[in-house]
C-alpha cells in the first residue's frame, strides 16, 4: 500500500466483492488526532443540534428499545462518561459538513475505493460518528444510501442480512424514504440464521450490499466509530422512487405498482414528492415517529430524565 492510505490491506477480493457481499477492511483513521477523546469532547460541545441524535436502547436481551433525547448542558467530557455508564449511543450526523478534519479523510477514502473499484460513483458522500455504550446495540434497520461502518475504538459485532424478501421489502424502504423511519422494519429471530456475522476491532472496516438490513451489538466496551454514506445517481434515483411510492401509500390510499425508475410514470412520481416533500402533513408524521422525550440528566452521569410532554420536539 501507498504510505498514507487510509486502506491498509485492499487486495482483489475486495475489489471483487465491493458491494456483492459484507466486506471487512483493515485502515488507518483510528490513529487519526481527530479521534482522541479531547477532540472528540469539543466536537460534542459545538455540535449543531440539527446534526445530532442521541438515543436510549434496550440492553442486549431486552426488550426493543428506541427513545431519542438531548444533551442538554453536559460538557463534551460528560456527555461521555454518561454514555461510558450504559444504553446509550449518540450519532454526530454528518460530520464532514461540520469539520473539515473529517470531511479530508472521507474524501481520500473514497477516493482510494474509486481507485480500486472500476465503475464505483462517489458523486455525494458524507460521514457521522457514532459514540456509544459498552451494552448499547442498534436494532434491526436499514438505509437507503450505500453504507460503510469503520470502527476506531472499542469492539462490536454486526450481522448483516440479505437485502432482499423477507429481510426487507419496498413498503420498509418507502417509510424510511419518506418518515426517516429506519428502524421500522420487523425482524424475527430467524432471520440470524441467514446473516453474515462479523466482529470489528479497532483499524476495521465493514462494508455491505445496498439497503442490506443490519444490527449491531457492542461486546462490553465504549465503541467509537464512523458510519459513512455514499449517494450515485441509482441510488438518487431508488430514493426518489421509494419517497414517491411511500406517499402514494400513505397519503393517497393507493398501493403503488410500478418500480420503475425511468419514463414517464417515474417523472410524474418525481415531480409530485418534490411538491410534497417538505410539506406539513411529512413534517408531522415525522415528527410524530421521532419525538425528543429526554433529557441527559445533569446530576447523575448516565441517568435520563424524561420531558413533560409540552416540552416534546421533534428530531
Amino acid at each position: 500500500m501507498t504510505p498514507g492510505s487510509i486502506f491498509t490491506d485492499w487486495n482483489d477480493s475486495h475489489t471483487k466483492l465491493w458491494s456483492r457481499r459484507a466486506i471487512r477492511l483493515e485502515h488507518s483513521l483510528h490513529r487519526q488526532q481527530a479521534f482522541a477523546m479531547d477532540d472528540l469532547a469539543a466536537l460534542i460541545e459545538t455540535y449543531p443540534r440539527e446534526h445530532y441524535s442521541l438515543v436510549k436502547t434496550g440492553a442486549l436481551g431486552s426488550s426493543r428499545i428506541w427513545r431519542e433525547g438531548e444533551i442538554g448542558k453536559l460538557s463534551g467530557r460528560q456527555v461521555i462518561e454518561a454514555i461510558g455508564r450504559g444504553g446509550l449511543w449518540l450519532n454526530l450526523r454528518n460530520v464532514t459538513a461540520v469539520d473539515r478534519r473529517y470531511r479530508d479523510m472521507v474524501d481520500q477514502m473514497f477516493g482510494e475505493i474509486a481507485g480500486r473499484v472500476p465503475g464505483f460513483d462517489k458523486s455525494t458522500h458524507q460521514a457521522g460518528i457514532l459514540i456509544s455504550s459498552p451494552d448499547a446495540r442498534v436494532d434491526y434497520h436499514a438505509d437507503l444510501p450505500g453504507q460503510g461502518l469503520v470502527q476506531i475504538a472499542g469492539r462490536k459485532r454486526v450481522y448483516i442480512y440479505p437485502n432482499t424478501k423477507p429481510f426487507i421489502r419496498p413498503e420498509h424502504l418507502e417509510n424510511i424514504a419518506l418518515f426517516d423511519a429506519e428502524a421500522d422494519i420487523p425482524y424475527e429471530p430467524w432471520y440470524d440464521w441467514h446473516a453474515q456475522v462479523i466482529d470489528l476491532e479497532p483499524g476495521q472496516m465493514l462494508s455491505w450490499p445496498l439497503n442490506a438490513p443490519y444490527r449491531v451489538e457492542n461486546l462490553g466496551t465504549v465503541n467509537i466509530a464512523m458510519t459513512v454514506s455514499y449517494v450515485n445517481d441509482a441510488i438518487r434515483r431508488a430514493r426518489i422512487l421509494h419517497r414517491a411510492n411511500g406517499m402514494l401509500r400513505h397519503r393517497f390510499g393507493y398501493a403503488p405498482r410500478s418500480r420503475s425508475m425511468h419514463g414517464p410514470v417515474f417523472f410524474a412520481k418525481q415531480v409530485m414528492q418534490k411538491l410534497l416533500r417538505d410539506g406539513q402533513w411529512v413534517k408531522q408524521e415525522r415528527a410524530a415517529r421521532r419525538p425528543i422525550d429526554f433529557r441527559l440528566d445533569e446530576t447523575e452521569l448516565g441517568k435520563i430524565v424524561d420531558l413533560p410532554k409540552v416540552e416534546l420536539v421533534a428530531a
